[in-house]
Order: C-alpha cells, then structure tokens, then sequence
C-alpha cells in the first residue's frame, strides 16, 4: 500500500520575543553571575536564531516554576497549538473531522493522562471510532516515528486518514539555573506544532503529497546521558552535553546509510534534506559528517532563525519550508531526518 501526506499545516503560540528581548528580560528577572551573564549574552547575540515563540500570556509567566502551573500551561497552549496546526493540515488535504480515522500525537515537554490526544480528539470534534495512540519521551526526534506510527495504521486497517501531530512547549521547561546546559537550553529552544493528514494514494488528492517510501531508527543508549530530561522536584530540567553535535551527526548519518542501502540508493539521490534544526552546531555537524554544503540544509536554518529549536515539530516545520520555498519537482526525492533524547535517531525517505 502506498502511504502519503496529503496535507501539512504549522502553528505557534501568539507570543512572540526577539532574542534581545529574551537578554533584556534574563538579565532583569534572573539573579546571574558575571559568567552566566556573559554565557547568555554570548548566545543570544551570536547565534542566528532572530525570535521565539512562547506558550505563555505574558513574559512574566517565565518565572513562574510552580509545576502545576507549568502543567496546565502546557495543557492549554499546546492543545491550542496542535488544533490550529491540525486544522490547517485538515484544511490542505479537504479533510473533515468526521473523516479522521486515527490520530497520533507526539510531545515530550509535558506529561498528561489521559494523554493530549484525548483534549485534541474532543477540541477538534473526531469521532468516537478514532484510533488514537500518544507518544512520549522521544524528545526533537519524535515526529518522525509518528508519521512511521500513523502509516503502520493505515497499512494495518486499510483505512484513513490518519492526523499526526507534533507538538512541543518547551517554555514549560526553561528554568532560572546555574548549569551551563540550562542556559544553553533557555536560549534556543521555543513551542510550536506541526500535523500532517496522512492517507493511502488510492485516493485523489486535492493538492501536491509527498510519498512517504520507508522509515529507519537508530536506538545509541550508550549516549543516553548525552541529552535528556532530569526531573528535579517535580520539574523537567533539559540536559544537552556539548557532544550533542557530534553525536547526533554520527547518529543520523549511521541510520541514513542504512535506510539509503535497504532501498538501493546513494546520497546523491536525494535531492531535499529536512534535518532537525537543533541548532547551528548541529546542522554544521551534520553538513561536515555527511559531505553536505551549507545550501542543502538551507531550510533547515531557515526554520532555526525564525523559530530556534521546537524541539519535535521542527523537523515538519522544515518540510513544509522545502514545500514552499523550494517547490520539489515530482519524482524527487528527499530524507527527513531527526534526533533525539535516548540517544535516538530517525529517518525518513519520501518522494515528492
């Protein structure tokens, strides 16, 4: 059976804050040493990433580390985030809620139970036969495993669509610490979601889709205190070792070779890449890993200017930018490519 997204769609909360704002803001709130003061300056001025998006009313909410408030923060502007993302996702590939025949959301920055999809079933008004399934702990890796989990439906029953969702508030997490690695974290990462309608090609589709050809993972456990959430007194706390760059290049290149051989092709078939943008060290280790120029992985620094680091969603964010700006011709071919908390890695081939 052959499996395609018919329609993707990205949102972000309302808030917006440029990285000045974010320096102004850390300097005046947190209680910073000399060093940590230089550390975020050194950061927010010199990376690329212009502004971030925030699930929060105001800035002040930043401070606020209650980890019930956290929660519900979590709940309300994630839920908010996914709907609209799924909307327009529904909207692209004409797609009513009631034709929903499955749902998987993936998120890693709050915990619920009943999961998000429970909240996103009800607010989107999918019907009581869809087959939901919640994904967690996969960290900026998971969209990936979730469109491979939303197809394996389709493959399974015969019958979709099936709505996947991305969806991350990393603001949940930031938090006013010492820790070098926690800096780092408040200065790149912000929310945002991405959804995609994922159905079989025997129907017709009302705009262009993108085949999804195979999927490859990599679990490296021996990395797993590399990058990773810490639960401190009820609170996620983002730990990313400075080796998370190499790292994640020589995972991703290990589970690309793979997937590249499984289907007998070479790297020079693929004509788009979609990388996690975990930044611009990552991207720069990827390039350097793979023998990729910095114009391959151009949407890929696009979405980390505009955004910094969503975490899961980013990787969807970056295809819906090759869709837009690069306009694939048909039969091209292309590699989605994430990595996450575990150490994991993720791949996957599609065809325009």
């Amino acid at each position: 059976m052959n499996i395609e997204i018919r329609g993707l769609g990205t949102a972000n909360p309302a808030l917006y804050m440029t990285q000045q704002e974010f320096l102004d803001y850390f300097i005046e709130k947190f209680t910073l040493s000399a060093e940590e003061k230089d550390l975020y300056e050194r950061i927010l001025t010199s990376n690329r990433i212009k502004g971030r998006y925030l699930g929060m009313g105001t800035s002040d909410e930043m401070i606020n580390v209650d980890p019930e408030f956290l929660l519900s923060r979590f709940l309300k502007y994630g839920l908010s985030t996914a709907a609209s993302a799924a909307r327009k996702a529904m909207d692209e590939a004409a797609v009513r809620p009631e034709d929903i025949a499955g749902l998987v959301v993936n998120t890693c920055t709050g915990y619920l139970c009943p999961g998000l999809s429970s909240y996103l079933a009800e607010e989107l008004g999918l019907g009581k036969s869809t087959h939901v399934m919640d994904l967690m702990g996969m960290g900026c890796g998971g969209a990936v495993p979730n469109l491979e989990c939303a197809a394996g439906m389709i493959a399974r029953k015969g019958r979709g669509p099936v709505l996947s969702v991305a969806v991350e508030i990393c603001s949940a997490t930031f938090f006013p610490s010492h820790e070098p690695e926690l800096i780092v974290s408040n200065c790149i990462f912000g929310d945002g979601a991405a959804a995609a309608i994922i159905d079989s090609t025997d129907k017709k589709s009302p705009g262009k889709a993108v085949r999804l050809l195979d999927f490859e993972s990599g679990i490296f456990p021996e990395y797993r205190e590399e990058l990773r959430y810490r639960n401190d007194g009820g609170l996620l706390r983002n730990f990313l070792s400075q080796r998370v760059p190499v790292i994640g290049a020589r995972t991703v290149a290990e589970v690309t070779a793979r997937l590249l051989a499984r289907n007998g092709l070479v790297q020079n078939d693929i004509d788009w890449w979609a990388v996690h943008p975990g930044g611009t060290l990552v991207l720069a280790q990827v390039a350097k890993k793979m023998g990729l120029d910095e114009k391959a992985l151009r949407f890929s620094y696009d979405i980390f200017e505009n955004y910094g680091n969503m975490s899961s969603p980013s990787v969807l964010f970056v295809l819906k930018n090759i869709l837009e700006k690069g306009r694939p011709e048909p039969g091209q071919k292309g590699l989605l490519l994430s990595f996450g908390a575990g150490f994991t890695a993720f791949g996957a081939l599609v065809e325009f």
